[in-house]
């Protein structure tokens, strides 16, 4: 869920509990002042009953004046002036409705009389009616103003950040294309901006020192193992050597060869890490396994192993050079590390590659063998290998596994949709 929408949702929560709260309270409010009014007005009643009595020395009729009526019965003791909730009969319509009561007692020529004044509440039911709907009506009205203010307003003033975000995602540290300030009054998107031009700026230049660095140590140390290797090679055509110095320097040419490798397959790593190698072509993968059966054809032959090849016509569109060491890497890994005469199944399906053979008998530590420098004791690669062969996946989108089935270890490279044409 979006930021806008949480506090969108959070809005209209506490507005709408705020509210109805407040309406609660202002309807006891509204019927605590009205049902005041209606005793204040049964008290002038009194008043008016006293002072006829007073005046003409006798109880008034009963009468249904102005809607209100009075009713006296006689007494043997003095009653408490009392207000109380009653039912009012509407000698017009004929109804019965709710009404506010008041009785006491009066006393006149010595005898004590009880009276009761009651009047019709329906005027006041109808106007605090009347409140609440308005009320109701102002609390949806106000509601659906916040949401859609809040829903177009506040979307419209978060489309810097949307925009800031955009170009978070599609910033590529290997470009160097300008950074473009935003143009918005809000004070907190001009700083996270300038924040982020900042950022781009650093990550930029420490990138571009961090290649220039790799590019030249990788240059620098080239060169001294060419000098090397050539010096090797001399000596090792000298017939003069002893069998032992023959062998100390074979050692020495073996090391230097496996650092030439290394320092090649670091490199690498960096140039894919960092999307610097962008020769992606369409090619056909078919034809590139089909090229590299006969390029490991002596090898396979030589630890008499059973080719299966199942391959069907399948165009990605990848960089040539890396799909060579892809599948470099993980044909001569199935070969090297199978039992003479073994089994080496190669399938290509629609959407994945399997590579399958035969060796020890029991599972690789899966979690940690795309590590860096996770190999076999029996193995002289770099262990570098299957560290590239999962960079290069990650770099197009793909997915590289590994699982252990019935004496066969199996490699497979899913194809995402996006990049299998």
């Amino acid at each position: 869920m979006k930021l806008s929408a949480h506090y969108n949702k959070a809005s209209i929560i506490v507005s709408v509990t705020v509210l109805l709260a407040g309406a609660v309270i202002y309807f006891f409010a509204i019927n605590y002042i009205a049902r005041n009014q209606l005793d204040r007005d049964l008290d002038e009643e009194i008043g008016e009953l006293f002072e006829y009595i007073n005046t003409h020395h006798q109880l008034p009729k009963p009468v249904d004046f102005d809607e209100d009526q009075t009713t006296f019965v006689k007494t043997d003791h003095k009653v408490v002036t009392r207000f109380f909730d009653t039912t009012y009969k509407n000698p017009k319509e004929q109804k019965s409705e709710n009404g506010r009561a008041v009785e006491g007692s009066v006393a006149l020529n010595g005898v004590t009389y009880k009276f009761t004044i009651v009047i019709s509440r329906e005027g006041t039911e109808y106007l605090i009616q009347i409140i609440a709907i308005i009320t109701l009506i102002l609390m949806v009205s106000l509601v659906l103003i916040l949401f859609l203010t809040n829903r177009y307003v506040l979307n419209g003033l978060w489309q810097p950040f949307y925009k800031l975000l955009n170009q978070l995602k599609g910033f590529n540290v290997s470009e160097q294309s300008e950074h473009h300030l935003l143009l918005t009054k809000v004070d907190e998107f001009k700083e996270l901006d300038q924040a982020i031009e900042m950022m781009s700026l650093r990550v930029r230049d420490d990138f571009q020192n961090l290649k220039e660095f790799t590019e030249n140590a990788s240059h620098e140390m080239m060169t001294p193992l060419a000098v090397i290797t050539s010096k090797l090679d001399t000596l090792i055509q000298d017939e003069t050597l002893k069998p032992e110095q023959f062998e100390q320097i074979n050692d020495i040419y073996g090391a230097t060869s496996k650092l030439s490798r290394l320092n090649q397959s670091l490199l690498l790593l960096v140039k894919i890490e960092n999307n610097l190698i962008d020769d992606a072509e369409l090619l056909d993968l078919k034809d590139l396994l089909t090229e590299k059966f006969r390029q490991f054809q002596e090898l396979i032959q030589s630890k008499d192993l059973n080719l299966n090849a199942n391959l069907i016509s399948r165009k990605i569109t990848i960089s040539k050079h890396l799909i060579d060491i892809l599948l470099n890497n993980l044909i001569s890994n199935a070969i090297r590390h199978n039992t003479h005469g073994g089994e080496l199944s190669i399938t290509l399906f629609d959407d994945k590659l399997s590579i399958q053979n035969t060796g020890i008998a029991n599972a690789l530590n899966a979690e940690r063998m795309f590590d860096r420098f996770q190999k076999g004791k029996r193995s002289e690669g770099t262990g570098l290998g299957l560290t590239i062969v999962k960079n290069i996946c990650k770099m197009y989108g793909w997915e590289v596994a590994y699982s252990y089935h019935e004496s066969m270890h199996t490699f497979q490279i899913v194809f995402e949709t996006s990049i299998v044409l």
